[in-house]
């Protein structure tokens, strides 16, 4: 990661530590990092997760890809390099959520591994978990929810990913998630189950 352009800065910590602040709240911060092709379930199956746990007294938010870009990342484009300042942005903030001991859910394609590798070293070991949605891109294409692979396949919308611009498959994800013939329900109980194989939720 860069240095910041500031020089006379320094990082204030916290008067607890991060142990002492996971007691204090009851639960573990991490970060569960979906990636997929557009149109793959990445956001749908993260808000039904973020649903169950909030309901089971579990705190936990969902940064969504639409969402920053209304707002945090507005000023950013799909370029090479804007897509990885969008995503080292999402991974800051990811990373500040966990802290606080959220459960943070983030939903972007995020479709280079450098990026999310960079995202993850953000995090202390076993504290990030990569889900890849692993929907094919035919499958997404049919689904095609909010008509852009069209518009992408007509030339209307360049550095499309998996149509114009590439997306790097994930080497080794901590959970692989298979939305084809499967209901939402049963893809957020997969993630959710796996939280707690790992100690990260009870």
């Amino acid at each position: 990661m860069s240095e910041p352009k500031s020089q006379n800065i320094q990082w204030h910590g916290a008067n607890l530590t991060h142990e002492a602040r996971e007691e204090a709240v009851g639960q573990c911060g991490c970060v569960l990092w979906f990636t997929g092709f557009s149109g793959s379930g990445k956001s749908t199956v993260a808000r039904r997760v973020e649903e169950l746990l909030l309901l089971g007294g579990v705190f936990a938010y969902v940064l969504d890809g639409d969402n920053l870009r209304m707002g945090l990342n507005k000023d950013l484009g799909f370029s090479p390099a804007d897509r990885t300042e969008n995503i080292r942005r999402v991974g800051c903030v990811a990373q500040l959520f966990a802290d606080a001991g959220a459960v943070c859910l983030t939903a972007f394609i995020s479709p280079y591994r450098a990026d999310r590798d960079q995202a993850r070293a953000m995090l202390p070991e076993g504290r990030f978990l990569e889900v890849f949605v692993a929907t094919s891109l035919e499958a997404c294409e049919g689904r095609d929810p909010k008509g852009l692979y069209k518009k992408a396949r007509d030339g209307k919308i360049p550095e499309f990913t998996g149509i114009s611009a590439p997306y790097e498959e994930p080497e080794a994800a901590e959970i692989v998630l298979q939305t084809e013939g499967r209901s939402v329900d049963e893809c957020a109980h997969e993630v959710i189950a796996h939280l707690r194989t790992r100690g990260l939720i009870k």
